[in-house]
């Protein structure tokens, strides 16, 4: 049987199967959270690259940095916008998922601390940037389930857990980093 992460754990002899939960229902429910997740930090990120949807595009979302704090606005909207778009479309088709979801938590690290003053609900809380950090982190820690790009790449078919914590830590020490030249 498999197990939520995706390996293979033996059952013991006579075990009562009847209520065992369906491994393709992980996969399912995983998929499901990777198009949702992954499309939004995608679109999002489009908002602040080219302005779609309703965006501010580089130079409109690069002052907003700066008055945030952050030196130089529009590298910084450059490397957000990157960041969210990539990592958004890795979590998407679940391609290099440890590295998708560091890449998305740590966007979302900054947004937190940019937003962190304003209480916790919307429209100036940060519910929902916490609820897109949390999704991007239980990914990048579970793996994409089967139906992902990863399981073409023999280093990331079976998923383990130390990929997960490396690319969080990964992603923490350099959006840390990236708070320190934040006025």
């Amino acid at each position: 049987m498999t197990s939520p992460l995706g390996t293979l754990q033996p059952l013991r002899p006579g075990a009562d199967t009847r209520h065992a939960p369906s491994p393709h229902g992980y996969d399912i429910g995983l998929l499901l959270l990777r198009i949702a997740l992954g499309l939004t930090m995608a679109v999002h990120g489009t908002q602040k690259l080219f302005g779609w949807f309703g965006g501010a595009g580089l130079e409109g979302t690069g002052q907003f940095f700066a008055l945030s704090g952050y030196p130089s606005g529009r590298t910084m909207a450059l490397v957000a916008g990157l960041s969210e778009v990539l990592g958004g479309l890795g979590l998407a088709i679940g391609l290099l998922t440890p590295l998708a979801g560091a890449a998305v938590v740590g966007t979302m690290i900054n947004a937190l601390a940019v937003k962190w003053g304003g209480g916790f609900f919307a429209p100036k809380g940060v519910e929902y940037e916490l609820l897109l950090t949390a999704g991007a982190a239980a990914l990048a820690l579970t793996g994409p389930g089967r139906y992902a790009a990863d399981r073409l790449l023999p280093v990331f078919r079976a998923h383990r857990l130390v990929h997960g914590v490396a690319a969080l830590v990964l992603a923490a020490v350099v959006a840390g980093g990236v708070l320190l030249f934040r006025k």
